[in-house]
């Protein structure tokens, strides 16, 4: 009997060991291994912690309306396992799309989960609704979104807040994308403990990271200016059948750009209902051979190189000019011998500038082009700038030089044009065109002389007089302007009735206030820019010439 009781205690012994050991092993094992991750369990019983997200910036036009603002939605979200009512008669409260509807019910029947999204984006007025029908186990979420006052004006040019991979709002495009991180600001950080019912612990630790609110961004765009633009341009579309078409207009002085549109155009507040390619905006993406408006670029060179002169005399113009293997005519097969230099701004005469090209040589007509700032970014604040580069210096030809004096052969963008023209209207002093007003300088860059800008602008003003177009020009009303048709290029060869018509303006060209490029992409009422981009830049001209406080002599 003492023998088995023995043995019984060895073996209780051997038991209680094992079991010591066991828990030794396992507290160890909670202690060593899976200390860490216990720790931060137990801390997020007692701790909360909150991402505090910064309110965007908003868009400002210079009289303080607003082109971007921040606005309050919310999202509807269930606990699926709190839900009494009839899944299908909450989704039709939340939605008439039968595929929606099915989503939201197939959403309310997942009874594992306690979180699903329902819908986002509702207004005031649809929360309020929904909340008086006392829906049991829907709640709200409030988000911030983001409201274009203007609708489909400026839409290209203002971009959209779309979202990331993560769900987080990001710029898209134009200024939104350009200015994103500033707008965006700085989310901040709320650590704090917490009691079990989840209310803070008032001397208990706590740590927060202010939130940082986004910039507000004051720009330069005119609201009437734009929304003419907008309705000019969208009527213009039609009037002459157009497949699109963009309208710039810049202060020479400071490069502040007053209105900028492009058409067709979108919605950024719906951007998701348009198709990618509304998203980019022609004004600054868009390369295009710009035809005879580039002939005041490539004229004020050769004057300002001394090369010839407003009265100097075409000994070429008697008619067509030979190059290489090409003929070189003018547009409407007239030909003037012995033209001045304004005559042929005048006449618009491929055959004068093919003599003016050949007097300024290639080197040198480069160098003026990359003064000019063709072939290169303009700096723009705008996300999405394209820059067509120059062919390289040194490997012009002969006939590289006689097209590129008449603006084909040669790739611009609009913005880069009005930039180019608005260093004529500055009396040769190039600006940076901006949207977003800053202290900050821009350095501005001479690229001809004074005398000059002021020649190429007297024969400009002629140009507007007595050119092609002259029938559209508004009596009284001090204009130097160039109209521009350009072939365009398809694999390798220029399309015999496929046409760019441009024309770029300023006025009044003493003092003036403002430069204008009118660019229609494929004109099919006329592929003439005397009879489509003209009229039409006059047609704008003439509503926002007393808005400037331009008036007639």
């Amino acid at each position: 009997m003492r023998e088995w009781q023995l043995d019984k205690i060895k073996v209780l012994s051997v038991v209680f060991l094992i079991l010591f050991f066991g828990l030794i092993v396992r507290l160890s094992y909670w202690q060593i291994i899976k200390g860490e991750e216990l720790g931060m369990q137990a801390k997020s019983q007692y701790r909360s912690t909150q991402i505090l997200k910064a309110p965007r910036g908003q868009i400002m036009a210079p009289d303080g309306s607003f082109w971007a603002i921040r606005s309050e939605v919310w999202r509807v979200i269930a606990n699926p396992t709190k839900i009494k009512d009839d899944p299908s008669k909450i989704a039709r409260v939340l939605s008439d799309d039968p595929v929606e509807k099915d989503r939201i019910v197939e959403l309310l029947e997942k009874k594992d989960l306690v979180w699903v999204s329902l819908k986002e984006k509702l207004t005031l007025d649809e929360k309020r609704n929904i909340e008086a029908m006392g829906l049991v186990g829907i709640s709200f979420e409030s988000m911030e979104s983001r409201f274009y006052p203007e609708a489909s004006v400026a839409g290209q040019l203002l971009g959209f807040v779309g979202k990331n991979i993560e769900g987080e709002n990001v710029g898209y495009f134009g200024l939104e994308g350009y200015y994103d991180l500033p707008l965006s600001g700085k989310s901040g950080f709320l650590g704090r403990e917490t009691g079990a019912a989840g209310s803070p612990i008032l001397l208990g630790n706590a740590r927060q990271t202010e939130v940082v609110s986004g910039t507000e961004l004051v720009t330069s765009l005119d609201k009437r200016i734009q929304i003419t633009l907008y309705n000019k341009l969208k009527e213009g579309m039609e009037k002459y059948g157009a497949k699109g078409g963009s309208i710039i207009v810049m202060d020479p002085a400071s490069g502040a750009i007053l209105g900028m549109e492009s058409y067709p155009s979108y919605d950024p507040g719906q951007y998701w209902e348009y198709g990618d390619l509304f998203f980019k905006n022609p004004a600054i993406s868009d390369s295009f051979e710009p035809g005879s408006i580039f002939k005041v670029i490539v004229m004020s060179s050769a004057l300002d190189a001394g090369v010839i002169e407003p009265d100097s005399k075409c000994d070429i113009c008697d008619g067509p000019v030979k190059v290489d293997k090409y003929s070189i005519e003018t547009w409407d097969r007239k030909y003037f011998p012995d033209s001045e230099m304004t005559d042929v701004i005048v006449h618009s005469d491929n055959v004068g500038m093919t003599f003016v090209g050949q007097k300024l040589g290639a080197d040198v007509l480069y160098d003026y082009l990359d003064k000019f700032g063709i072939g290169k970014p303009t700096g723009i604040d705008l996300q999405g700038e394209a820059s067509p580069g120059l062919r390289k210096k040194g490997t012009w030809n002969i006939v590289d030089l006689a097209t590129a004096s008449f603006g084909q052969g040669v790739a611009t963008t609009p913005i880069q044009i009005v930039r180019a023209v608005s260093a004529i209207a500055n009396d040769g002093i190039l600006t940076t065109p901006r949207i977003v007003t800053t202290t900050q300088k821009e350095e501005n860059v001479r690229v001809i002389s004074a005398e000059s800008a002021d020649e190429i602008t007297a024969m400009m003003a002629q140009a507007a007089k007595n050119g092609e177009a002259k029938w559209t020009n508004l009596r009284g009303f001090k204009v130097a302007g160039k109209t521009g048709t350009a072939q365009i290029p398809i694999a390798g060869h220029y399309d015999d009735e496929k046409t760019n018509a441009s024309f770029i303006g300023f006025a009044p060209y003493d003092k003036p206030k403002f430069v204008m490029l009118v660019t229609l992409r494929e004109p099919q009422s006329s592929p003439w820019a005397s009879e489509t981009a003209a009229p039409l830049w006059y047609s704008v001209a003439k509503d926002i010439f007393p808005y400037l406080g331009i008036h007639p002599e």
